[in-house]
């Protein structure tokens, strides 16, 4: 995951507002949801008409979702649990389709990062990331596959820019979000011959809990850093799920086994 030089301004435009009814009849189940780029996208997808089924690990965020998205109208069944664990990932699919009726996309989004030297970085803090970048991706879709084919439904991916540059001092992280890419590009080879999509938003560094908190360790080489910090700062998650309603929407009917950099220009050169 990388970091932006600055952010952007709180006035800024965040993609366009909501395109009205683009969902209607839809259901979202998307993970990470309770803050970040899953919070925006799932407040999104609900003002565009989706019934959102809301996956996090935190509660209270979850809670605040659930008001925010019935306030607002909208539809929204939330659960508490891990995307690290297999049989959260098969429970989470199951609840989402008994209760709602049905899956037309699946928001693979939640993640986790942190920056260390190779040699630092901990048996438990490796294993973590990839329970939750890569194994909670895969559980799900393979819990999700047979939902999408009825209702020709589709999965978005969040990747990273670290998953398609070298970056320094994010080797785990780099390797999950690789792994993320090729997931995404293998599922859409396997699925080719149905009407299933399965894409990637591949962004650069985004403001959110997950990078203002984000552990830089001592000694780092900056001039290392400097390839993956860009010079337009850091999106919006707002910024983030208007592409996400748009690749996963009809609107994005022709866009399937791609990786789509929303980075401010990260890996253009």
């Amino acid at each position: 995951m990388s970091e932006g030089t600055a952010d952007r301004s709180e006035g800024s435009p965040s993609g366009g507002g909501p395109i009205q009814g683009r969902f209607e009849g839809k259901v979202a189940l998307l993970t990470g949801a309770a803050s970040g780029i899953g919070r925006a996208t799932a407040l999104r997808l609900a003002a565009e008409g989706a019934a959102v089924f809301a996956l996090d690990i935190a509660k209270d965020g979850l809670a605040s979702l659930e008001d925010e998205v019935t306030a607002a109208g909208g539809t929204i069944v939330t659960r508490a649990g891990s995307v690290g664990e297999r049989a959260e990932c098969v429970a989470a699919v199951a609840q989402c389709v008994d209760e709602l009726g049905r899956l037309d996309v699946l928001g693979n989004i939640a993640g986790v990062s942190r920056a260390d030297h190779l040699t630092d970085v901990t048996e438990e803090q490796y294993r973590l990331m990839f329970a939750v970048n890569v194994d909670g991706p895969f559980f799900l879709c393979q819990a999700a596959v047979p939902h999408l084919l009825e209702t020709d439904g589709n999965i978005v991916n969040i990747a990273s820019n670290a998953g398609l540059m070298g970056t320094a001092y994010t080797v785990a992280y780099s390797m999950t979000k690789g792994a993320v890419i090729q997931l995404t590009r293998s599922l859409a080879m396997e699925l080719a011959k149905t009407k299933v999509r399965v894409n990637a938003i591949a962004p650069g560094g985004v403001a959110t809990s997950l990078t203002h908190g984000f552990h830089i360790p001592e000694g780092v080489d900056v001039d290392l850093m400097q390839p993956y910090m860009g010079f337009r700062g850091m999106s919006r998650p707002e910024d983030i799920a208007a592409f996400f309603a748009f690749v996963a929407s009809e609107d994005g009917r022709a866009i399937h086994g791609s990786i789509l950099s929303a980075d401010l220009g990260l890996t253009a050169g």
